[in-house]
């Protein structure tokens, strides 16, 4: 049996919003919040949004709040 993909994504690898929010241990909407930022990629089968287990798993956050001043960011 082979496995499908969609835009480079395995179909078996994905989750729905609440799955991601559950895996990080945050909200729906901080998940969603991400996707809005283009910090997770979501793409949509049959008009239902879903991620790639692997992507939200992998996330690191960066640095919140505002640089110092000096830093470059």
């Amino acid at each position: 049996m082979s496995t499908k993909k969609t835009d480079n994504i395995e179909i078996d690898d994905l989750i729905t919003l609440a799955e991601a929010a559950r895996l990080r241990g945050v909200t729906r909407q901080a998940i969603g919040k991400l996707v809005k930022n283009e910090k997770l990629k979501l793409v949509e089968i049959g008009g239902q949004p879903f991620l790639s287990r692997k992507e939200v798993a992998d996330f690191k956050p960066g640095k919140s709040g505002r640089p110092k001043k000096g830093e470059n960011g």
